[in-house]
């Protein structure tokens, strides 16, 4: 994994920004989930591509528990430019977790039993572009276009993404984030809304990680420049 990588990961993997996403975006704003909820699960997985094994890799993704009792999966992706193939992505993504799903084990009499634990899988595609909205596919029938034909579009089942435009989010929406996410949803708001941005004095949690992963979303070397001072005051310290 690339340094980028790591660094845009970084905010959404905490835990309290992650459940504030979901919270907000997918459950209207009710704190169905409580960040000591959130375990990590695996981002990784592996398939078989044209040129042999090829790696999967989620952006962001947990276990969802409840009493220690598994209730779903739970990805984020992160998408600054719309892309046709995002369906193909997420249904691959959440095929591996269903996969994953179908366990066997070996008991002390050497039997094979398999391991009975099925939870749903659910990922959320947060789109930040400002300039306009997502205009690709949202559904698998709509990214495979003319190629399905009519004859097959009952047989092939339809699959589609769970998308959110940040940039082009609500007031109620954009106040419901608790966590340090607010900061960023703000920014693309704006920047949507009037060009222009202007910051906030609110004390943040996750400095860091918010100035990294606007770096990284915008593109713009002043948040960069920003932690890189910080790093260096610290060491000072």
């Amino acid at each position: 994994m690339g340094e980028k990588d790591i660094t845009e990961k970084a905010l959404i993997s905490c835990n309290d920004v992650f459940a504030d996403i979901v919270n907000n975006l997918a459950f209207g704003g009710r704190k169905r989930i409580a960040e000591e909820d959130l375990e990590q699960a695996p981002d990784r997985g592996i398939y078989l591509g044209g040129n042999g094994f090829r790696e999967l890799e989620r952006d962001v993704s947990k276990y969802w528990k409840e009493n220690s009792v598994r209730i779903a999966v739970l990805g984020i992706e992160n998408q600054t430019v719309p892309e046709d193939d995002m369906p193909f992505r997420i249904i691959g993504y959440d095929g591996a977790a269903y996969r994953d799903q179908i366990r066997y084990e070996t008991d002390a009499n050497g039997i094979r039993r398999k391991i009975v634990d099925r939870h749903p899988v659910i990922t959320l595609v947060l789109y930040f572009g400002y300039d306009k909205h997502w205009d690709k596919a949202r559904t698998l029938h709509e990214a495979l276009g003319d190629r399905l034909k009519p004859e097959l579009e009952e047989l092939v089942q339809d699959y589609a993404i769970n998308l959110y435009e940040i940039a082009y989010l609500t007031d109620e929406q954009l106040q419901g984030f608790k966590s340090d996410f607010k900061y960023v949803a703000d920014y693309f708001v704006q920047k949507q809304r009037t060009g222009t941005y202007k910051g906030s004095h609110e004390e943040m949690k996750h400095v860091r990680e918010v100035l990294q992963l606007m770096a990284v979303l915008t593109g713009d070397n002043r948040f960069a420049r920003v932690t890189g001072s910080e790093a260096e005051e610290n060491t000072k310290d």
